[in-house]
């Protein structure tokens, strides 16, 4: 991320904030780019970052418009000729709103415009969460039903062990069996 530095003590650098109305045609978005671009390039400006944020929805309507287009700039330029530009922009046509703000010395340009995209591919959309939330409570059921079972199995298992009696018959040819035996010396 690039560190906002001036390249010498003349110039300082700007942000510059620009609104302008939404829907505009892809032509007249560009003149109107260019020409505010030439006003500071005819001031002596060097353009440092542009960052297009793209449409907004707007807080209250600003000249009729309830969604307007957003761009950020960062301008290196001599601080005498920022009231120029200011005025020039007050009266430009198409221009709904402007800020100028001098960013604190070290400032990093984080571009949002990026972040936003990254952060837009990203997401889960509200259904998508839905289901794989759904899908996971249902997997956690699954498994907690596969365990009862398999403690179920186990204990029943235990149970036959414990009390499986010998049956009385069985018992009794084991016996006679034993004590018929010639070769028991009792």
């Amino acid at each position: 991320m690039p560190t906002l530095t001036a390249s010498s003590e003349d110039v300082r650098i700007y942000e510059l904030a620009v609104l302008y109305p939404f829907p505009f045609g892809q032509k007249d978005e560009t003149a109107l780019l260019k020409e505010m671009e030439e006003l500071f390039t005819e001031a002596g400006g060097k353009l440092v970052s542009k960052d297009p944020w793209g449409r907004r929805g707007l807080a209250y309507a600003i000249k009729g418009a309830m969604e307007a287009n957003f761009i950020v700039y960062y301008w290196e330029i001599d601080p005498l000729k920022i009231k120029e530009i200011d005025q020039a922009l007050r009266i430009m046509k198409n221009v709904l709103r402007h800020l100028f703000v001098k960013p604190p010395k070290h400032y990093q340009v984080i571009k949002f415009s990026e972040s936003y995209q990254k952060w837009l591919s990203e997401r889960e959309s509200v259904e998508e969460t839905r289901s794989r939330e759904r899908e996971e409570k249902l997997q956690d059921q699954v498994a907690k039903k596969a365990k009862r079972q398999a403690q179920r199995t186990t204990d029943r298992k235990k149970d036959e062990v414990k009390s499986s009696p010998i049956q009385e018959d069985v018992l009794t040819e084991k016996l006679d069996k034993l004590i018929a035996d010639d070769g028991l010396d009792i």
